[in-house]
């Protein structure tokens, strides 16, 4: 059995039983993509089949570019985990998770073929324009937990999604020598970054204190943003990379 999106992204139906209702009067106003992060495709679709292991995606794309769709989009799918992103934490209840096929970083974490971009750029594409999604409202696992993740990696082109139209991302900032900001500092930089961090959306107190939980939001930053060198120290092109994507916010824009 097949089925076809309003713009022709076909899928094929292979149910997942793990999802539940989305709450009432709760709009999708974002997209979250993770790597399956299995050693094989199968592996990872038996996971998110499994009842017993709570887990669920409303997609998945394979390498190859097929797409499966495992939850309806108007039910609530298990994906996000703990998690936050501009101040909402109950990310499942708002969100449409994409799974896309690679072993991640424990089982040998590799380039994404072009037949698989090429099918979740016209995904999410699809599903932004349904759902009335904003540019930045496209992120990683990462992105919303940093403390736990690093899905979908370094190695995934999200400036391709973007020349696509598809989720919001600037050009990095070339990275120079000298350290700025890293774990341990303090005063009045420190708290600047961590207000800037938030007010992308990345769930971080403003201390002013360079601890661990702003290295990990940091590091899923450049992952995401910068990813050339992910370290968790704000050098200047990390810096500059994020009053770019800043700027780009209609909010802070004007």
């Amino acid at each position: 059995m097949s089925v076809a999106t309003d713009t022709g992204v076909k899928a094929r139906v292979h149910p997942s039983p793990n999802h539940g209702e989305r709450p009432e009067g709760v709009a999708v106003d974002m997209v979250v993509l993770h790597y399956t992060g299995m050693p094989s495709a199968e592996a990872a679709l038996q996971r998110l089949c499994d009842p017993r292991s709570e887990v669920s995606a409303h997609y998945v794309v394979n390498e190859d570019g097929s797409i499966l769709q495992c939850v309806p989009e108007a039910r609530r799918a298990w994906h996000a985990g703990r998690s936050s992103w501009k101040g909402a934490s109950d990310i499942n209840s708002r969100s449409i998770g994409v799974e896309i096929v690679n072993p991640g970083h424990e089982h040998g974490y590799r380039p994404f073929p072009e037949a698989q971009i090429e099918a979740v750029i016209a995904l999410v594409g699809d599903i932004c324009t349904r759902h009335g999604i904003q540019l930045w409202m496209v992120l990683g696992h990462s992105d919303i937990a940093p403390a736990r993740k690093e899905d979908p990696g370094e190695l995934f082109p999200w400036d391709r999604l973007a020349e696509a139209g598809v989720g919001l991302y600037v050009t990095p900032f070339p990275i120079r020598t000298g350290l700025l900001m890293q774990e341990g500092d303090s005063g009045q930089p420190v708290e600047a970054l961590q207000t800037m961090l938030a007010l992308y959306g990345y769930e971080l107190d403003i201390t002013g204190d360079f601890d661990l939980k702003t290295r990990q939001v940091v590091a899923a930053f450049q992952r995401h943003f910068r990813p050339e060198k992910v370290d968790g120290v704000a050098d200047q092109s990390t810096i500059e990379t994020l009053n770019a994507l800043l700027r780009k916010l209609p909010s802070l824009s004007s």
